[in-house]
């Protein structure tokens, strides 16, 4: 390679790295299928990236949204079939690009995610049981490692892509007899686990190694692992390469963001709530999410990580537990103080309401519903809504 050729190419990566230098404040798009409106109306709200992940494209919706049969339950977006991998879909691959230039065109940056790999499909797409073949059987790194050669091949110059993240929320304790963070040792299991299949960062290590082969300058995300809980950061190591950054999900306590009106609203924010298998009482407010979070700050602490390679990449509660403004605010105050990226879950998702929170507090009306049965994206009208303003005031640029 000419000299000249390795200086415009150290120019592009640091471009490309450069987004992440300054915090960064994003949303989550996980629809059924591509709404390049959506960019725009991301854009208006000061929303500065996207994480896309397009594998609901693959199914119709109604399998997705009216409960009924998938019509192609051996179908997965990109990969083909996640029993094994034999090349990237080319009808898929060009409704992702067709996607991603619309986001250029409307000025979005996008971080592309994929909720299933070679041997780990989506929970939601396996019956609702986990595909654990990945963390058994180190031919499905192999596999994994070159779907993303393969994607990142093509999508390397794309402008609007800055970052691949190399798989939402893997879990490979669940797969190992761990699940439960509240009440089990994370250093007895990782032990246990090393240099096996059910090494997250042995997965990881092969899937950066391919994708630094066809592509130098596109950074890189990584999950922690049990679903990308900020405990899990305890076993995760560090990756060699200066273009990576680190991410988790804050969904804790679980007991709280996930109740609805089928489950029950038990629970408020601030309050006292029972977590883990031992249902064990704990106050939750602002400082109890703090210390939550203080793994992720500690580890990196430990290992020099600044600021800046950290994401809060998704966040949020059910819209209609009480106190759902002030737990997103105090998140979002934390991450702040932190210096960390966050995308709070979700903008505008048309296969579940609960955390679509334009809506505010209230059920939605009947021509939302209406709009998505006829598959349009449903009115916005303006309400009283103290949850999005939360998030409007969470996003506005700083001077």
């Amino acid at each position: 390679m000419k000299k000249e050729e390795k200086k415009e190419e150290k120019t592009e990566r640091n471009e490309k790295l450069a987004f992440w230098d300054s915090q960064r404040k994003g949303t989550n798009f996980m629809n059924l299928k591509s709404l390049p409106e959506n960019y725009e109306a991301a854009k208006e709200q000061n929303i500065e990236f996207i994480r896309l992940a397009p594998d609901k494209w693959a199914k119709d919706s109604d399998y997705l949204f009216n409960d009924k049969p998938d019509a192609n339950p051996d179908k997965d977006f990109l990969i083909g079939n996640a029993d094994k991998y034999e090349g990237i879909v080319e009808e898929d691959f060009n409704e992702l690009k067709a996607d991603l230039d619309a986001a250029e065109a409307r000025g979005s940056k996008v971080v592309l995610t994929v909720l299933s790999l070679p041997g780990d499909r989506w929970r939601q797409f396996n019956n609702y049981e986990n595909d654990d073949r990945i963390w058994k059987d180190f031919s499905y790194h192999e596999q994994a490692a070159v779907f993303w050669r393969d994607l990142a091949s093509r999508l390397k110059d794309h402008p609007a892509v800055i970052g691949y993240n190399l798989i939402n929320e893997p879990h490979p304790e669940t797969a190992t007899g761990f699940h439960d963070f509240w009440t089990q040792d994370y250093s007895e299991w990782y032990s246990s686990v090393e240099n096996t299949p059910a090494d997250l960062n042995l997965l990881y290590e092969t899937i950066v190694t391919a994708i630094r082969t066809v592509d130098s300058k596109t950074p890189i995300i990584v999950n922690s692992g049990l679903y990308a809980t900020p405990w899990a950061f305890k076993y995760l190591k560090p990756i060699e390469d200066e273009n990576v950054l680190y991410a988790f999900h804050m969904y804790e306590p679980y007991e709280l963001t996930s109740q609805n009106k089928k489950k029950g609203l038990t629970y408020e924010y601030p309050g006292t709530i029972k977590v883990g298998d031992n249902k064990t009482e704990q106050a939750f407010n602002k400082e109890a999410l703090k210390e939550f979070l203080e793994p992720v700050a500690q580890w990196a602490k430990e290992h020099n990580i600044p600021a800046n390679r950290i994401v809060a990449e998704e966040f949020g509660t059910n819209r209609l537990v009480k106190g759902a403004d002030q737990y997103l605010a105090d998140l979002i105050s934390i991450f702040d103080d932190f210096g960390w990226h966050w995308a709070f879950y979700a903008f505008r998702e048309d296969t579940w309401d609960g955390m679509d929170y334009e809506l505010g507090t209230e059920p939605p009306t009947w021509e939302y519903w209406q709009a998505i049965e006829k598959d349009e994206q449903p009115p916005r009208t303006a309400v009283d809504n103290p949850i999005w303003e939360v998030l409007k005031k969470g996003l506005e640029r700083k001077e």
